[in-house]
């Protein structure tokens, strides 16, 4: 059964941890015996033991198993009476229950509520529903179609994977090859491989025969993948030789192996079964997927280094039995939830999450790949995506036809495998924005604006208009980078990388640009014009301060409600007095030129010179210093007090 390859992952988590004082209880869950344990937890309410510990392992025996209804039911209870002692935790998992009843008006009560008492969990941020909502999920248009295949059981049929034109899939139907063993977890039996033959259409399979003797044990195999050329396969298994190995907490992990297939007379033998090198017993790996050029393995663990439960990680085949260090996917992908089931194409990556915004339980989401890199992850909506857990996504995209797992009410029993058809909806963005001012906010007319995609190719340019507004008219492909620049003649020039949204509609972009003539420091906005020269012991214009000037007043004409004041300064050489006294008829010039050129006088609130009293270098009297270094204190400084 799936939940049997999910939760090994995260048990550690929960093994030893605090007893309820029901020991036969306790026992049964420690043992991952969920269905007795949640009759056992059930009695001990009914005679009165309503302790937030037996509440949270009553919820926790459904939960584990996908009984939504039941779970939410304990957990209601437990945020009822606990208040202010449940964990955030438990909000995250009684909003996921009702998802998973179909009550998303009260999920996203609580969602609010886990979000402002799990501040520092990355999953706020994935479940703020400030850029996608669930009605926005649930408004999605659909794209997939569905069928229930004639393989699928009472019990769990799940993980399928191709196969030289057919599929490899877990089963928890008998096995002939040992007695009938039921696992404590869900009363079925042990997972095993099964093969299957895929229709013409693709839209059902039929069962051919038990996939290896070879691979199969007496205990859990499940979630393969293989090599381009289908003579290496990976797959999941017990920590598993000739008897099962448990971590100091008494947990069965999983792990990855692989094996070499030997082909004769028509039959394929698996040969050659080992452990992968980055196996622990102390933590799970498993459900692999292979790059489709075959050099990188992909694979789920909870393993150090990880964000949330489970995260994907990826790492090199380096051929021979030799493999790379593993490495995280990031938080583009990884949430502080359980990312499992990968499946990888050349142009996306394919998993199952609870940390993304969903529809309850796992989702399945697509990353695009751009240039090498996984774009934001984009939940595929319904009916593909339910309230209960819909993963294991494989597809032939050439086709647009695959496989996808779900444990859906209308299914034959627990986990079933369908088949589906996906007719892509065009979804398309258009980019629009405004331009203004990047430290006034002034709204900027007549700014070039100019869309490039990530190949750094021109698609389109426009001007904004009188309000700063620009728009772009050709439609661009949702959920990719593009990059948009903004210029004007006297403006530094703008660059912002930007992703569009998931949904066809508008992504809006603002660009802030600034002018070349203004500039912020230390925490002053200034006008930046080159240094004015005086002649010496003099304080009238010169025509090469004319110039530079001019620039003062070319802008105070632009922003018309500008008001500056003017700040004169002289390096040490000289007496103090003489050089306070030249500064300030310096910079009374300077205010008197501005005015003569046609600025109001009110707009100039001051013009003081301070000598040698304000020095920006240590060259003060008495220290010896280069011309150049007595230079950089001969400056005047137009103060902008008011835009």
């Amino acid at each position: 059964m799936k939940k049997i390859v999910i939760l090994i992952f995260i048990l550690g988590a929960y093994t030893g941890l605090a007893q309820t004082g029901n020991k036969n209880a306790d026992a049964l869950f420690d043992n991952m015996w969920y269905v007795e344990a949640a009759k056992a937890y059930e009695n001990a309410i009914k005679k009165g033991d309503t302790s937030r510990i037996t509440l949270e392992r009553a919820g926790d025996s459904y939960y584990f198993n996908t009984q939504m209804q039941e779970a939410n039911k304990w957990y209601g209870q437990l945020v009822s009476e606990y208040p202010n002692e449940v964990s955030s935790k438990y909000l995250f998992r009684y909003a996921q229950t009702l998802e998973g009843t179909q009550n998303y008006p009260l999920a996203k009560k609580w969602m609010k509520q886990f979000a402002e008492k799990a501040y520092n969990d990355d999953r706020v941020k994935d479940f703020s529903l400030k850029d996608i909502t669930i009605d926005d999920l649930l408004a999605l248009e659909p794209q997939f179609t569905l069928q229930n295949l004639s393989i699928n059981s009472k019990n769990s049929d799940f993980a399928p994977m191709y196969f030289k034109g057919q599929l490899v899939y877990a089963t928890a139907i008998d096995s002939s090859y040992f007695h009938t063993r039921k696992y404590g977890w869900n009363n079925q039996p042990f997972l095993n491989l099964h093969l299957g033959r895929i229709n013409p259409v693709q839209t059902d399979v039929t069962f051919l025969e038990k996939f290896s003797k070879d691979i199969n044990t007496k205990y859990h195999e499940a979630c393969v993948a293989f090599s381009p050329d289908e003579k290496t396969i990976y797959f999941t298994r017990n920590n598993y030789e000739g008897k099962l190995k448990k971590d100091g907490n008494g947990v069965n992990h999983l792990k990855l192996y692989s094996a070499t297939a030997v082909e004769k007379d028509g039959k394929i033998r698996w040969e050659n079964i080992k452990e992968l090198p980055f196996n622990n017993d102390s933590y799970s790996v498993g459900q692999p997927a292979v790059s489709k050029d075959g050099t990188k393995l992909y694979f789920v663990s909870d393993m150090p280094g990880t964000i949330g439960e489970t995260d994907i990680f990826v790492v090199d085949i380096l051929g021979d039995g030799n493999y790379g260090q593993p490495k995280n996917l990031g938080e583009t992908i990884n949430t502080n939830g359980r990312e499992m089931f990968p499946y990888v194409t050349d142009r996306a990556l394919y998993f199952a999450t609870d940390g993304h915004l969903g529809l309850g339980g796992l989702d399945v989401f697509e990353s695009v790949i751009t240039d090498g890199t996984f774009q934001k992850p984009v939940n595929l909506g319904g009916p593909l995506n339910t309230n209960m857990d819909d993963f294991a996504y494989i597809v032939n995209e050439e086709t647009n036809k695959g496989f996808v797992c779900s444990n859906r009410k209308t299914g034959k029993g627990d986990d079933d495998i369908y088949s589906f058809e996906r007719t892509p909806i065009v979804c398309k963005q258009v980019i629009k924005g405004i331009v203004s001012e990047e430290l006034t906010g002034e709204r900027i007319s007549g700014a070039t604006v100019v869309l490039y995609d990530t190949k750094g190719v021109e698609r389109e340019r426009t001007v904004s208009q009188i309000g700063g507004e620009y728009a772009f008219t050709t439609p661009i492909d949702c959920n990719i980078n593009y990059f948009v620049e903004a210029s004007k003649q006297g403006y530094r020039v703008t660059n912002k990388t930007v992703l569009t949204g998931s949904v066809t509609g508008e992504t809006v972009v603002p660009l802030g640009i600034s002018h070349e003539l203004i500039i912020k420091e230390n925490g002053l906005l200034k006008i930046k014009i080159d240094i004015i020269y005086f002649d010496l012991d003099k304080s009238y214009i010169r025509n090469d301060a004319a110039v530079e000037l001019n620039k003062v007043v070319f802008l105070m004409n632009e922003y018309p409600n500008m008001v500056i004041k003017i700040e004169s300064h002289t390096d040490s050489r000289g007496r103090d007095q003489y050089n306070l006294e030249l500064s300030d008829r310096r910079a009374k010039a300077t205010r008197d030129y501005i005015i003569s050129q046609g600025i109001a006088a009110e707009r100039i609130e001051s013009a003081i010179g301070y000598g040698e009293t304000q020095l920006i270098n240590d060259c003060s009297n008495g220290i010896p210093c280069t011309d150049a270094q007595h230079e950089m204190n001969r400056r005047s400084e137009f103060i902008i007090l008011k835009m």
